[in-house]
């Protein structure tokens, strides 16, 4: 649903916008907090769910999400924001887990059950009947009907039903988890088994009734940029289109400085390094060494699904530094006073920012979505600033990295580049299911030799679930930028210009 405007992501916009205007005021702004929920539901008629209670309900836990706090429990009067105190300083970071189902706005959704539909008419030959291995099928009033307790979910009703009316019901957060981590709690809500998640988000981005969110950081970026601190922004290069198609990289890195940022750098410069890195390692250590192969670890829910599914697997993930750490101890270099926020389209990126290895290199993530908040909680117009590039900190290689087989591409330009009588041998997944698929075949010594990328979102960083384009159309802004780039690789030595 990613790339289209619903009531979902109109309740998450207005959620942070209202977060963003409030943290933007100096002082105690938890009573402006306290009020956002009748900012969302402002009368007595509820306009998404049926009573303004629930809606307001779920309301105020967004705005705790959004300010990076923990859901309240669903047995003790708590406040909305109970733990500002601890909220409203610049160090505070997630209390994890990161990904949490707000109870209040699960629907309970079936799941993983085989049923007959309306379009079921009862014909006298009942293939359904004859193929069930179980007899779980019978006739009731004319129609086929399904015993659930006989039945094992085999499909092969579905697969013979002329008409089409047999369908297996699989809820939407749990078909789009490609490592089963949607389970049920005792109540039949969706819950997050945290031992397999990887925090990718797509659960949340395909949960129709929004039940599904990550927390976030906005909060406390913008009280430290309204302390004075000096806090720079290093932006993911999926950002080619994402706040409206026509705005160029000159006036968001305007509008970043108006919303207080000292400095804007490309995380492109840090996927370039990568690239270098990560090909210099290939030759070395998989086609003149004993690495079987060698996993890409750009992609945070890519590493960490080897990592903790194929522990076996962890001595062939690339130890180069991610685009954002890379970019960020760039920064730290020219700026060791300052705060890094990492601005991108993912929220496995959170998860990866809270490592006790990143923490002093990056300060603070936020997604696209909500930067677009604080855009307009800032009330930024984009019309007054000159369009153009502005940033020229990387190559298209780094650019590219943005879109599925981006890195694999960069890697391999590269090689052929520094390298040229080496042979290169590619492989690439995306999308969770695609990645665990991958990762057995090079388990199972089937991908000895190559070059690995793996990203855990269908489409790569331009479909990750804190971008606001439509897929396709981001790829077709990324592959502009890519084009319009003066340099297409990155020079040999350029992890000895920027990197100790």
């Amino acid at each position: 649903m990613r790339g289209i405007s619903t009531s979902i992501s109109k309740i998450r916009e207005q959620v942070l916008e209202e977060v963003a205007r409030a943290a933007m005021k100096p002082g105690d702004v938890s009573h402006e907090l306290e009020e956002i929920p009748y900012r969302v539901t402002p009368t007595d008629v509820p306009l998404y769910r049926e009573s303004i209670w629930r809606e307001r309900a779920i309301a105020g836990e967004r705005v705790r999400l959004a300010m990076g706090l923990s859901l309240r429990p669903l047995d003790q009067p708590v406040h909305i924001t109970e733990g500002y105190e601890e909220s409203n300083i610049t160090e505070k970071y997630y209390e994890p887990p990161l990904m949490q189902v707000i109870p209040s706005a699960c629907d309970k959704c079936d799941d993983n059950k085989v049923e007959v539909t309306n379009m079921c008419h009862g014909c006298v030959a009942h293939p359904c009947m004859e193929v069930c291995p179980k007899e779980a099928i019978s006739m009731v009033d004319g129609r086929a009907y399904i015993d659930q307790e006989k039945c094992i979910k085999c499909g092969k009703c579905i697969a013979i039903c002329p008409y089409h009316a047999i369908a297996k019901r699989i809820r939407p957060c749990a078909e789009a988890c490609g490592i089963n981590a949607i389970e049920s709690d005792e109540q039949g809500r969706a819950r997050i088994n945290n031992e397999k998640c990887v925090s990718c988000g797509m659960c949340m981005a395909s949960c129709p009734f929004g039940a599904i969110a990550d927390k976030s950081q906005i909060f406390q970026l913008l009280r430290s940029i309204g302390q004075g601190d000096e806090v720079i922004a290093e932006i993911a290069p999926a950002f080619e289109g994402q706040f409206g198609e026509a705005i160029t990289p000159a006036q968001i890195k305007e509008a970043l400085r108006d919303v207080g940022f000292s400095e804007v750098y490309e995380v492109a410069l840090g996927a370039d390094i990568g690239a270098v890195s990560e090909a210099h390692h290939y030759v070395k250590e998989v086609l003149h060494g004993d690495l079987p192969f060698l996993l890409t670890s750009c992609c945070p829910a890519w590493s960490m699904l080897a990592k903790k599914h194929f522990p076996e697997t962890i001595d062939s993930i690339s130890q180069e530094l991610t685009p954002m750490v890379a970019t960020a101890r760039s920064i730290k270099k020219k700026h060791p006073e300052s705060k890094v926020v990492f601005i991108g389209p993912c929220a496995a990126k959170k998860l990866e920012a809270s490592r006790r290895t990143v923490r002093s290199d990056v300060d603070f993530v936020i997604t696209f979505e909500e930067l677009n908040a604080i855009f307009r909680a800032k009330e930024i117009d984009f019309e007054k600033y000159e369009p153009g590039r502005a940033m020229h900190d990387a190559t298209g290689a780094g650019r590219g990295y943005a879109v599925a087989g981006g890195v694999s591409k960069a890697i391999e330009d590269c090689i052929r580049e520094y390298y040229p009588d080496e042979e290169v041998m590619i492989e690439h997944a995306e999308g969770l299911a695609e990645c665990k698929k991958m990762l057995l075949l090079a388990k199972a010594g089937k991908k000895d030799g190559c070059l690995i990328e793996g990203m855990g979102c269908p489409g790569g960083c331009v479909a990750g679930v804190g971008t606001i384009l439509p897929i396709n159309k981001a790829k077709a802004a990324v592959a502009k930028s890519v084009r319009e780039s003066t340099d297409k690789i990155p020079p040999k030595d350029l992890l000895e210009i920027h990197l100790d």
